[in-house]
């Protein structure tokens, strides 16, 4: 079993407005990520919000496959929702796939590999490249739990790195480096969509 954590709880300040909803593809952002993990081989995904919840709470799909988490230390950062999501994961996942939300152009296909390398060699962290350069959404084993949700709030997920060096494969999607942050980027890289 894999979990996806959708990471959907900051405050977007760059950007203006939450990034959730921007209009990517006739739908907003959120919608299109759902419809994306829907379509793969993630068996469970776990929506967290928390910064402008309420705006954000209509655009989640009512399914089998999606619960909420509410976040209530969402200004500490991205990881205050991995430990909030992560703590509410089936406790018979195998892994933990972090897509933040910001990454909406990652395809099924990539996260069917993904899923399909981490089952087939059962690696601490792995993580996606595209051209040598490192993506979204790595995946975490189940037996690092205690160590993430251990960690300071004031560390990234990448301290666990040292102890535990990510196994990366390479996937050709270039979806997987692109993120936003800012309205500029956002139309970046919807541009050639």
């Amino acid at each position: 079993m894999i979990t996806c954590i959708l990471l959907s709880a900051g405050k977007s300040e760059r950007f203006g407005q939450p990034k959730a909803l921007a209009c990517i593809l006739g739908s907003s952002v959120i919608q299109l990520v759902q419809n994306t993990l829907l379509q793969s081989s993630c068996d469970e995904i776990i929506v967290v919000l928390g910064a402008n919840a309420r705006q954000i709470q209509p655009s989640i799909f009512i399914h089998s496959r999606i619960r909420v988490v509410y976040n209530k230390d969402y200004y500490f950062g991205q990881l205050s929702s991995v430990k909030a999501g992560w703590g509410q994961a089936d406790h018979s996942t195998a892994g933990v796939m972090l897509l933040p939300v910001d990454c909406p152009l990652v395809t099924v296909a990539s996260i069917n590999k993904l899923i399909h390398h981490f089952k087939k060699h059962d690696p601490d962290i792995l993580v996606p490249s595209y051209r040598n350069k490192k993506g979204h959404p790595p995946i975490f084993n189940q037996r690092l739990k205690s160590k993430v949700l251990g960690l300071p709030m004031d560390t990234g997920l990448n301290s666990l790195f040292a102890e535990f060096p990510p196994q990366t494969t390479e996937i050709d999607d270039p979806g997987i480096i692109k993120s936003f942050n800012t309205p500029e980027e956002f139309e970046k890289i919807i541009a050639k969509q």
